[in-house]
């Protein structure tokens, strides 16, 4: 069995890296990516994808990615239950990182931006 996932998309929002209680770092994300095929208007519409990313790769986006900042996750697909205020349980599904390549030409805090495996 395969569960091997790669998306390039912008950031939506400015990346945060949180340090859970054991220690580790992970910083959940949110990618737009605009699919390659025009629907019936004629127009690209756009997915928003979840994505966690844990360790290195967590402060590697932190450091040197903005809103707006392109982009490439390898990872796996992952669902999780979420409870709802009604009891209700439903599944959601992201994109666990583990790997992120920067590819927009502007940075946040450096002009080189290494790529890391989580």
């Amino acid at each position: 069995m395969l569960n091997q996932v790669t998306l390039i998309g912008r950031l939506t929002h400015d990346p945060v890296v949180k340090t859970m209680e054991d220690g580790k770092k992970v910083s959940d994300i949110q990618i737009a990516v605009q699919r390659a095929f025009k629907n019936m208007d004629g127009l690209y519409e756009t997915d928003f994808i979840s994505c966690s990313l844990w360790q290195g790769s967590a402060e590697i986006i932190e450091n040197y990615c903005k809103k707006g900042s392109m982009v490439a996750i390898r990872g796996r697909l992952q669902t999780r239950k979420l409870e709802l205020a009604n009891n209700k349980i439903i599944s959601v599904i992201e994109l666990v990182g583990e790997r992120v390549i920067h590819l927009s030409s502007t940075f946040k805090t450096s002009p080189s931006c290494p790529e890391e495996d989580a």
